[in-house]
């Protein structure tokens, strides 16, 4: 698929991405897969820092080609007042801005929301930062480790005999991202459908975090209940964990609904358990959570993991191995459903990214292309203003592109 050949439900939406690393690209990375023209800002000759994180390729993070795809690359340096000028120029045509400063940042540069809406009253500007744009800690940096750690997260991750835990990736940034995606197409739906005018979408990071808890803020509020870490179990639902097998493998369980905790029992000789009618329901298996677990590991613990899933498979319990990325990407199922994608390099070298979720059965996202180089679509974003090659050397020889 050409670049030019505009597809996807988002086709026809004009987002200005203004953010780095995580949390902003990946919002607008989101938008870009179905079909947003997305315009990234980056400061010249150095771009987006994620450009140089985790492992790279002949200079380049491999991640980039994810996160940066389908996006075209603009060098501003949006301390200069041409700069700002460029960005005012791009809003006016704008559906979207999308940026994740720290509160304040933007303003500095004449490029807060009450200028940006201003020049264009129909934009949508999405706002990610650590604490929101208001509030006593707005000025504090926030990344997605401290959202994380403020929004209750963290604390209830790992085990109770041991520091809290983090997930392996970058958690916090991508639940505010997907905040501010779900934000940005309800405010344009209100803008297009039920006329309303422009809005800015406030995503703080340890808010999109403690949206994501549960239960336990109402638990708290009712019986002063803290929850803590639990390890690998899901507490107060039994049984639901991850066990231990003979060839030293682990399987996560999940026989927590009635009619599934029964069929299990019987899958590994415990019909007694399966038809004990204080196991009916699960507030009585709670009850009896040690006994229930001390049985399922037992039998875990007697039998090699593909017989234990092949024990659960036929009793339809859910069940499964924790995969690692090779498991990942040699998983037939993972193939079928075209989760692994390989892409072409500049140097001739394939890299594999993820596919695009969720799936739409009409209007599917793509990966027209992969992450650009750095300012590889200047001249054409600044042509399409009206800078010829002239005015572009200019901003270039004094820095502004």
């Amino acid at each position: 698929m050409s670049k030019e050949t505009a597809t996807g439900p988002l086709a026809g939406v004009k987002v200005i991405e203004m953010g780095t690393l995580i949390a902003g690209p990946f919002c607008a990375r989101l938008m870009a897969e179905f079909g947003a023209e997305v315009i990234k800002i980056e400061p010249p000759g150095v771009g987006d820092p994620l450009r140089k994180w985790r492992k790279l390729h002949e200079g380049t993070s491999l991640w980039w080609y994810a996160q940066g795809r389908n996006k075209k690359s603009v060098t501003l340096n949006l301390k200069a007042p041409e700069a700002q000028e460029i960005v005012r120029q791009l809003v006016k045509e704008a559906d979207v801005v999308v940026e994740n400063f720290r509160p304040g940042a933007m303003e500095k540069w004449g490029l807060g929301w009450d200028a940006l809406s201003k020049v264009n009253p129909r934009l949508i500007m999405v706002r990610l930062s650590g604490f929101g744009q208001d509030g006593p800690y707005r000025d504090r940096p926030g990344f997605g480790a401290i959202g994380e750690s403020m929004g209750g997260l963290r604390f209830i991750t790992g085990f109770p005999d041991r520091p809290p835990a983090r997930v392996g990736v970058s958690i916090g940034d991508s639940i505010a991202a997907l905040h501010g995606v779900i934000g940005a197409l309800m405010a344009l739906h209100h803008r297009n459908v039920n006329g309303g005018q422009g809005q800015f979408v406030d995503v703080a990071l340890y808010e999109a975090v403690f949206n994501m808890l549960e239960s336990v803020l109402p638990e708290y509020g009712m019986f002063g209940m803290i929850r803590e870490r639990t390890g690998a179990s899901l507490p107060g639902i039994v049984p639901s964990n991850t066990y231990l097998t003979r060839d030293r493998k682990y399987v996560v369980i999940g026989a927590n609904a009635d009619s599934i905790f029964k069929r299990m029992m019987r899958a590994i000789g415990r019909a007694d358990l399966a038809d004990d009618p204080a196991l009916a329901q699960n507030d009585g298996r709670v009850v009896r959570t040690d006994e229930i677990e001390r049985v399922i590991s037992d039998w875990c613990a007697a039998n090699d993991l593909d017989h234990v899933l092949d024990v659960l498979e036929k009793a339809e319990v859910p069940s499964g191995k924790i995969y690692d990325i090779a498991d990942i990407v040699k998983d037939a199922h993972y193939r079928a459903r075209h989760m692994i994608g390989e892409h072409a390099l500049p140097d001739g070298k394939n890299v594999m990214l993820p596919g695009i979720v969720p799936r739409l059965s009409e209007t599917p996202g793509d990966t027209k292309w992969i992450g650009p180089r750095l300012g590889e679509h200047t001249g054409e974003v600044l042509s399409a203003l009206g800078y010829d090659e002239k005015a572009q050397a200019e901003l270039k020889a004094r820095g502004v592109i």
